[in-house]
């Protein structure tokens, strides 16, 4: 049996332990949860990141990570820093404590004291500080993805929208995001789960795609090199399955065994091997209705229970800075894209990148721009609306005379 010392011990009143089973079984609800707890609340004021939480604990750093989102989340954990991830225990650290048990095969077992990285104050201005959630019911206030950039959350459930993802993590609930391109449905995920692995979509998107497939090496051999659902399978992660809807049902079918009661998977190409999820393994979708070729099938829809339209926020544009009169039009075009008037509607990608075009090559080049990128056939509608807003004619942007 693999086993995971203890790398450190400490001198509080909970002692460090010896080997813990890197494979103790299942933990009950809440069970991983607590234990993460006690290791933050046995060293106050220590930095930890989810990985050396996870060797002390014979876990995946995957569902470490997802327990130590939810404590933050409730103000039982402090986020630190984000590159990389630390955190450490709060004043109401204790209140998580209580709870837990194990069930199946695995049985509650004492809590190791991992390595600590060396502790540091908290930030309290910049990035790392804005994406520190601060209350009960998560932070309302601006995420900072894996990418850098930042994430302004949204109402969900009367919670912030990365935080109501994370507890449908935690109940092992899978969710697909549905709504027209450039909502942000890729960014609210990436926001939510830094352990975040993904799948692109398309309709070329094969079975090799989610499992692996057999690879040639250097030396003129071959080995085989496991996919993102054998990864995020193993190692405990979240799945995004992005524009899953392009993708053939047969091929899909892949993900399914992983998501119900099952969590296994057989990979046929290679020695029809059987992968079982670790703690932590989650799947969330993303589909864009009214794309050509996109079809929600039955057997998907049935696999996400939780299905969450997000659109686009127009008082974030604004919140943003976009232009007031690029915001205008697509408030208008909005509503008559929701009126079936036409089929398309400027997204927050759209404004954006309105913006940014505005910022390079000036508002009237980013306003030609706006119409340019309309389809085709609600072109027509799109550049009535512009022209009456900039109260002059508007035309796609195009090359001019030579210089």
């Amino acid at each position: 049996m693999t086993t995971v010392p203890a790398t450190v011990t400490t001198t509080s009143t909970t002692p460090a332990v010896g080997p813990v089973p890197a494979d103790a079984g299942r933990l009950g609800q809440g069970e991983l949860r607590r234990r993460v707890a006690v290791v933050l609340a046995d060293r106050p004021g220590t930095l930890f990141t989810p990985g050396e939480i996870a060797r002390g604990l014979g876990r995946s750093a995957g569902a470490v990570g997802n327990a130590l989102a939810v404590l933050t989340d409730r103000g039982q954990a402090e986020l630190v820093s984000v590159r990389p991830r630390r955190y450490r225990g709060t004043a109401t650290t204790a209140d998580a404590l209580t709870g837990g048990g194990a069930s199946g095969t695995g049985t509650a077992s004492p809590v190791p004291a991992p390595a600590p990285s060396k502790a540091v104050p908290a930030p309290t201005s910049g990035p790392s500080a804005k994406a520190t959630p601060k209350g009960g019911k998560g932070a309302a206030g601006p995420v900072v993805r894996p990418n850098g950039q930042t994430y302004h959350p949204r109402r969900l459930a009367d919670l912030p929208d990365v935080a109501a993802l994370r507890r449908l993590r935690s109940a092992s609930i899978p969710a697909m995001l549905y709504g027209p391109p450039g909502t942000g449905k890729t960014s609210l995920v990436e926001a939510a789960f830094p352990d975040l692995i993904t799948v692109a979509g398309d309709g070329d998107t094969a079975v090799a795609d989610f499992v692996g497939e057999y690879t040639q090496t250097p030396s003129g051999g071959y080995e085989f090199v496991y996919g993102p659902l054998v990864t995020a399978m193993t190692e405990g992660q979240v799945l995004l399955i992005d524009d899953a809807t392009l993708i053939s049902p047969r091929v899909l079918a892949v993900v399914y065994p992983a998501m119900d009661g099952r969590r296994q998977i057989t990979v046929k190409a290679h020695k029809g091997e059987t992968i079982t999820a670790a703690e932590g393994f989650y799947v969330v979708a993303g589909h864009n209705p009214g794309v050509h070729g996109a079809v929600l099938t039955e057997a998907l829809a049935s696999r996400f229970a939780a299905q969450i339209r997000v659109s686009t926020d127009y008082d974030l544009a604004k919140t943003l800075e976009i232009e007031p009169r690029a915001v205008r039009v697509a408030r208008n075009l909005a509503r008559r894209h929701s009126s079936g008037e036409i089929g398309w509607a400027p997204q927050l990608r759209e404004l954006i990148a309105f913006q940014k075009i505005a910022g390079v090559l000036g508002q009237e080049a980013a306003v030609a721009n706006l119409l340019g990128v309309a389809p085709e056939e609600d072109r027509d509608v799109v550049a009535e609306v512009v022209s009456a807003v900039y109260g002059r004619p508007v035309t796609p942007l195009a090359l001019g005379q030579q210089i």
